[in-house]
């Protein structure tokens, strides 16, 4: 089975929510019905969710349902992303991201009026591994200009983006489907970091 994708029953099992949650959430429109795939396997039909796009939601779903209704959920996860459009004042005022990540992503691009998804979301990814001390501002420069160049490669696909470092010589890649990374000996991996998870929480700040 494509390492992507995780099954119903794996997925109940990793986090703890019922078969009727699941399908409650479904009927509600907080998970979408084309992320429910079914498969035929060794023992009949099973059902297969993209795994990091599933695992984020749920997340984000537990993390809202304490102080919100299902349906206000719902609309948290509505907003059309291609439809986004926001200022540098609205970005800081919405606390979406620092004025510090900001002014670091405004100083290695062109000047930008009026922010799209694609942009904010770079800022989000950069802001996220700055603020968690993952990397420092050499790093943090290579990240911009990898997202820059090789974003819309990845625009429709799962991906993580990595960060290794070896004698005090780093390297970022952004890699779609991967399990396990190995690396020499002496190589230590900084971070992985999964861009659906981003997207997900990215739209709850948005909306």
């Amino acid at each position: 089975m494509d390492e992507n994708m995780i099954s119903k029953k794996e997925l109940l099992e990793l986090t703890g929510i019922s078969y009727g949650a699941l399908y409650r959430w479904k009927r509600k429109n907080l998970i979408p019905d084309e992320w429910f795939t079914r498969k035929s396997t060794y023992t009949g039909q099973e059902t297969y969710f993209p795994r990091e796009k599933i695992l984020a939601r749920i997340e984000a779903i537990k993390d809202l349902k304490e102080g919100a209704s299902l349906d206000d959920i719902a609309n948290y996860f509505a907003p059309n992303l291609g439809e986004v459009k926001l200022t540098k004042d609205e970005l800081l005022e919405r606390n979406i991201v620092t004025q510090t990540s900001f002014d670091f992503f405004a100083e290695h691009n062109a000047p930008i009026e009026v922010f799209t998804f694609e942009p904010i979301l770079h800022i989000y990814i950069l802001d996220k591994l700055l603020q968690s001390g993952e990397i420092n501002l050499d790093e943090a420069k290579i990240l911009i200009q990898m997202l820059s160049e090789f974003y819309a490669k990845f625009e429709n696909k799962e991906y993580e983006i990595v960060f290794i470092r070896k004698l005090g010589i780093y390297s970022c890649f952004m890699a779609s489907g991967i399990d396990a990374i190995h690396c020499e000996k002496g190589t230590k991996l900084i971070t992985r970091l999964s861009v659906a998870k981003c997207i997900e929480e990215l739209k709850i700040k948005l909306s």
